[in-house]
């Protein structure tokens, strides 16, 4: 039985970030087998002493790739996170604070984005956009994006009413102040939430993406499409598609189980 205040979803989720973004930073560093070499007398090698995870069809090493693959992944991740959070930010709090008129006609907006699925809209846009890293990040930026509007105007439209609000209102407090210095603070907490649960979305979405050849385009490591090239080998040589997958998924169950510690946490304070 846990005891009482214990949060093991949060303890959980920081050893497996933690973990993942130590390994991303220094494993390449301490594990210097460059993953763009090719060595044909390893073609698809089983994992051995010299190649912990094995060797691809091009006889890179599998383990140095997906060392490469979780710099890539966590980058775009916290780029994509940031943008969407700064913009869908900016727009639920302008919406919140500009009245009724413009705020029903934004979040409208908001809905007709929301309508799409996320990673269908995200795939037309690549698509359209073409494959490559700026391109991948504009379209989960723009897929992304809504969901810290609807928190951050949900929010505010409560937080407008307290007491300390109307007084700085009073006092002559301009909006920007007003949603710089008295709301956006208030609203870190749901935002945190948000973006830890964006990022184990986003390192999913841009696997996927990358899986399709709309991503990171080969010879660049990326977890999604060292799976794409792994499927024609699965019977083969599986460890191929079994270190990009355990890859992907644990990052995703990481920070999810963060956000969702983040969440009890927040909820247990309040």
């Amino acid at each position: 039985m846990i005891a009482r205040g214990r949060n093991p979803s949060l303890s959980i989720g920081i050893s497996i970030v933690v973990a993942i973004v130590l390994l991303a930073i220094t494993g390449p560093i301490f594990f210097r087998t460059d993953p763009l070499a090719i060595d044909l007398a390893n073609t698809l090698a089983a994992p051995s002493r010299a190649h912990p995870f094995g060797c691809d069809a091009l006889g890179r090493d599998v383990l140095a790739r997906v060392l490469w693959g979780a710099r890539l992944s966590l980058s775009i991740s916290v780029v994509v996170v940031t943008a969407s959070l700064l913009v869908g930010s900016a727009i639920g709090g302008a919406a919140a604070l500009a009245g009724s008129r413009i705020d029903n006609l934004v979040m409208r907006g908001v809905d007709i984005v929301l309508a799409f699925p996320g990673i269908l809209l995200a795939i037309a846009l690549a698509a359209i956009l073409g494959p490559g890293l700026v391109d991948l990040a504009i379209a989960l930026t723009a897929m992304g994006w809504t969901g810290y509007a609807r928190i951050v105007r949900g929010e505010l439209l409560t937080l407008r009413e307290r007491e300390y609000v109307l007084a700085a209102e009073t006092l002559g407090a301009t909006r920007s102040r007003l949603l710089i210095r008295h709301l956006m603070p208030a609203v870190a907490g749901p935002l945190a939430v948000q973006a830890t649960f964006g990022v184990g979305g986003i390192i999913g979405a841009e696997a996927a993406l990358s899986f399709l050849g709309l991503g990171a385009l080969p010879p660049t490591p990326s977890w999604g499409n060292m799976l794409d090239a792994g499927r024609a080998f699965l019977l083969v040589a599986p460890h191929l598609t079994t270190a990009p997958g355990l890859a992907i998924g644990l990052s995703i169950l990481g920070f999810n189980l963060l956000g969702d510690g983040i969440a009890q946490k927040i909820g247990h304070r309040a």
